[in-house]
């Protein structure tokens, strides 16, 4: 995250050593930044934003940049019509990020057949070699710390997603076969818990059963967060309890 000052400079705004993950000078980007994360006026921060967009500042960062402010102010559809509309204007390297945004304000809207398009999308790219540049990892930000991602966390992920997402649109068989696919390539808690709620929908209560056997319940109190499966444990188990005692 960016550092945070009350101050500035009159001939140089974003100018300010206490600043110094803002960019210097009075560009658009550079006072869209400014209004971003010193003045806190998202209002004048987007109108900068699309101005630098317009004069071809910066346009990569403008574009998300815009759109997480967008998204921050609830104007996710906005920030999702801006992207479509602008992101033909960004490089090649920036699609990647800008799907990611856009993956998020899917999700918020409630746009599940635009989200699981997209998550597709994105695992045809991997598929076909192309996700991260045809490389095996990347190197991305996580809590202002750099990480590595290898395209396997990659798929895992964007898998446990779509899992996710198509359990959202009651769509179990899908759901399973996602999940499936997901736990082929790494044992995970919390997919496994999904995919026994799954089994369950579609009345494979025994194997989902066995399946949950297998899995420990997950602590509330896990200053790690490593036992990510709480809430999914907790909805399998409660499902499958509410099937033993009351059986179609």
């Amino acid at each position: 995250m960016f550092n945070e000052s009350a101050s500035c400079s009159s001939d140089n705004p974003v100018g300010n050593k206490a600043l110094p993950n803002l960019p210097a000078g009075n560009t658009p980007y550079a006072k869209a930044k400014h209004a971003q994360m010193v003045d806190k006026d998202p209002e004048k921060a987007i109108a900068l934003f699309r101005a630098a967009i317009d004069v071809g500042d910066k346009v990569d960062s403008s574009l998300k940049d815009m759109a997480i402010v967008m998204k921050q102010q609830n104007m996710s559809e906005e920030a999702i019509e801006a992207i479509k509309s602008l992101r033909n204007r960004c490089s090649d390297e920036a699609q990647e990020s800008l799907d990611n945004v856009l993956l998020e304000l899917y999700k918020g809207c409630g746009r599940m057949d635009e989200h699981i398009m997209l998550l597709n999308h994105k695992l045809n790219l991997i598929n076909q070699g192309l996700l991260f540049h045809g490389k095996r990892a990347k190197t991305a930000k996580s809590q202002g710390k750099k990480i590595t991602i290898s395209i396997e966390q990659e798929t895992l992920r964007l898998l446990g997603n779509l899992g996710w997402a198509y359990l959202q649109q009651s769509n179990y068989m899908a759901a399973e076969a996602v999940y499936r696919k997901a736990l082929s390539i790494e044992s995970d808690n919390n997919k496994i818990c999904n995919l026994g709620i799954c089994l369950m929908h579609q009345g494979k209560v025994a194997e989902a059963k066995m399946m949950l056997q297998n899995v420990k319940p997950a602590s509330a109190n896990d200053p790690q967060g490593l036992d990510s499966h709480l809430k999914s444990y907790e909805r399998a188990q409660h499902m499958l309890k509410e099937l033993e005692e009351n059986p179609i």
